[in-house]
């Protein structure tokens, strides 16, 4: 095989667009590409003085500064380490554990909790509430912040879906214990999907919650060349709606396709006589499916979203003589 060129790396890596992601946001593989690059768990090790130097060569190449030699490849990876770290409204950096290259490494343990077999009361709540204080916070950081969003709201939105979780699991497990036309196996089967339910109206809950205060002060539109044109309802409205229903679909792999991996692993020889290893096989499933099911959910709607003008308040169409405009959905 002949070596790969410097021009075949290149080619990968298309002319260097600031705050534009390089792949084609307007349909799903693009945006599935894009969201790979979102959660990649290894900017987690980014060190602070590699942010530092990839924000400086952001600037440099913002100001036409950029030293001889940059080639577009490290450019966009600049940028995808920038925005791995930094949020794109306050411009300052989201903890390790609530980035969304974070969600799936510090989540699938969770997961894996919510997912354990016959599992107690107490476990229920427990990994409920767990779960739901760390979407909260996942949501919470990476949320549309071009207006302040006051803590309150975010308590509301935690409390509302700390309580739907548990209650909702909590009594669909108390009416399948309760069940008496189930054997033993067969309830312990059911109780497996209990936490898609929960998590699925819990999280959306969340969402809709926390980020209402939008719906009534609007969010920030801007046109191509990033130039804010003013607050919108209308791009409030329909951020909220795509996070929602982002938040709606993304549990369904996670919560559905272990138990139902997990139910013919467990009759395998290997499981039967390892029982021991029932723990770490269900850890690895539910991290795979985890890993699998973040990308294709937030890929479903660009985070970068369009409105068209004649969409918008008629107090905002005069504004501006773009036909589209854009709002951050958030994630």
């Amino acid at each position: 095989m002949p070596p790969i060129s410097m021009g075949t790396w290149e080619h990968e890596y298309p002319e260097f667009k600031l705050n534009k992601s390089r792949f084609d946001q307007s349909n799903f593989q693009g945006r599935l590409r894009h969201f790979l690059d979102v959660i990649d768990p290894r900017t987690l090790l980014t060190t602070e003085a590699k942010l530092q130097r990839c924000i400086k060569l952001l600037e440099d190449f913002q100001h036409g500064s950029l030293p001889p030699g940059i080639s577009n490849k490290e450019l966009w990876e600049a940028q995808k380490v920038k925005q791995a770290i930094i949020h794109p409204d306050t411009g300052e950096k989201i903890y390790m554990p609530f980035r969304m290259s974070g969600f799936v490494p510090f989540g699938a343990p969770i997961v894996t909790g919510l997912l354990l077999p016959n599992p107690t009361l107490v476990q229920t709540i427990f990994w409920q509430w767990l779960n739901q204080s760390h979407n909260a916070a996942v949501n919470y950081s990476n949320r549309n912040a071009s207006k302040p969003t006051p803590v309150s709201r975010f308590v509301t939105g935690y409390t509302g879906a700390v309580t739907s979780a548990v209650s909702i699991a909590v009594g669909l497990s108390i009416l399948i214990k309760k069940a008496d036309r189930f054997t033993p196996a067969t309830k312990m089967l059911i109780q497996r999907f209990v936490p898609f339910p929960a998590v699925a109206t819990a999280s959306t809950c969340n969402v809709v919650l926390m980020r209402n205060s939008e719906l009534a002060e609007g969010i920030d539109v801007f046109d191509k060349d990033q130039k804010v044109i003013g607050s919108s309802k209308v791009a409030a409205k329909k951020a909220l709606v795509e996070t929602a229903l982002t938040r709606m679909f993304l549990p369904a792999p996670i919560f559905i396709l272990p138990p139902i991996v997990m139910s013919v692993l467990e009759k395998t020889k290997f499981l039967r006589s390892n029982p021991r290893m029932h723990l770490p096989v269900n850890a690895i499933v539910c991290t795979l499916s985890f890993g699998l099911a973040l990308p294709v959910a937030i890929a479903l709607f660009p985070q970068i979203s369009q409105v068209s003008r004649s969409d918008l308040e008629p107090e905002l169409q005069g504004l501006t003589g773009e036909s589209v405009l854009f709002y951050n959905k958030g994630l």
